[in-house]
């Protein structure tokens, strides 16, 4: 089991050349992997360029040929995580680390995001202390912020590099040492929150832990949608409790919270039981207000805290948002069902609260009456959304089927 050390050799083969002497130093074993394209190799590599561009349908003197940097990196992309991904299943790569400046950053980092959470992904970049979201993405990726340019080895350089290699070797080091030791796992049941569901989702967590299961818990900010939708499409999630979808209102009005169209379709795909609730459904959120689009200008708003703005959804945006909700627990392979808290969907949606709109709330349940599949169980309760007996109901009503999937 080897770290697998991504980077360019033709600019960047120095520095690379002293993070794998220092892991080798640890006791690690490192395969190197060239990713560049215009110059020779500083040195011998592990994996030559030839074979990581092999893995896109290519080889690396048609893209040195057609001059396109763009499109060279693009590729290098595509096969060091295709690449990473094969010597993973394999069991050769127990970790992966990388370093450069955007190119080798775009490159360093699909390699890590095309391994499974808890494999060791480790980056040093000129880039980290900037916006690293398209980086990271939904993958446990780690980044140091290289100070200086990655541009030599010189005292700043030298004990970054120096650290980098010692975390990685750590890591790898405990990662081993883990995997001997056998350790029962409990089935994961994934849930949604946000601050206006948490008596809800909190209640059900505590429900679910004492009869068995693990629960993962991710807040609905956008990222999280897309972490929790990609676990279920990795196979690890045994049951989803989708209490809170409110990411769905952000993508449909242009809140920044979005987790993109595919939000709410994994579990339909993988047939993993779920229960779908429309937790927070009466928001979309901003920043500050002064970033509140000017189109919305006149409509209902609560001010979250002075960084959050939140804008109350109409009934023709929850009309929306009911159909799209019926059709994609309609979509479903496994056994689904949709809980409808009648009496409010969120904390302040509830009567005396700012986002108090029974007109906008009935358009939403309206809607889901109206479109969903007679296979998909629709569990209306005259209850608000944070009542204990509603999480309640809806715990009892996930694990029941899956007990029968099972």
């Amino acid at each position: 089991m080897s770290v697998l050390l991504i980077g360019t050799l033709d600019t960047k083969g120095a520095e690379l050349a002293y993070v794998r002497d220092r892991l080798v130093s640890a006791g690690v074993s490192v395969l190197v992997a060239d990713a560049g394209v215009m110059g020779a190799p500083a040195f011998e590599p592990d994996i030559s360029r030839e074979v990581l561009y092999s893995r896109t349908g290519t080889t690396s003197e048609t893209i040195k040929a057609s001059g396109d940097r763009g499109k060279a990196i693009a590729l290098a992309a595509e096969g060091a995580a295709k690449l990473a991904a094969e010597l993973y299943r394999e069991g050769k790569v127990a970790g992966v680390l990388s370093l450069g400046g955007s190119a080798g950053t775009t490159i360093g980092t699909a390699a890590m995001r095309a391994l499974p959470i808890g494999v060791p992904k480790l980056m040093v970049s000129t880039l980290a202390s900037g916006q690293v979201q398209h980086y990271v993405g939904t993958r446990d990726v780690m980044m140091i912020n290289s100070v200086v340019d990655i541009s030599g080895i010189n005292r700043i350089s030298r004990k970054v590099l120096d650290n980098a290699a010692a975390a990685m070797a750590g890591m790898i080091q405990s990662s081993l040492q883990k995997q001997a030791t056998t350790v029962e796992d409990k089935p994961i049941i994934t849930a949604t929150m946000f601050g206006v569901t948490t008596p809800c989702v909190e209640a059900a967590r505590k429900q679910l832990e004492a009869a068995g299961y693990e629960v993962l818990v991710f807040h609905a900010t956008g990222t999280g949608g897309k972490t929790m939708e990609g676990l279920i499409l990795d196979g690890l999630v045994s049951g989803v409790l989708d209490i809170t979808t409110t990411e769905l209102a952000d993508e449909l009005v242009g809140g920044v919270l979005t987790a993109g169209p595919d939000r709410l379709t994994a579990a339909a795909s993988k047939k993993v039981p779920q229960v779908i609730s429309v937790g927070a459904l009466d928001m979309v959120n901003f920043g500050p207000p002064e970033t509140v689009p000017h189109k919305h200008k006149g409509r209902r708003f609560h001010q979250h805290n002075p960084t959050v703005t939140l804008m109350r959804t109409t009934p023709d945006e929850m009309d929306q948002l009911g159909k799209e909700i019926a059709q994609k627990a309609s979509a479903s392979a496994g056994p689904t069902a949709v809980v409808l808290p009648l009496r409010g969907v969120s904390a302040i949606d509830a009567e005396g609260m700012s986002f108090w709109w029974p007109e906008a709330d009935q358009a939403l349940f309206q809607s889901i009456r109206n479109w969903i599949a007679p296979a998909v169980e629709l569990i209306e309760l005259d209850m608000h959304i944070n009542d204990p007996s509603f999480a309640e109901a809806c715990v009892t009503k996930l694990k029941e089927m899956m007990r029968k999937e099972k």
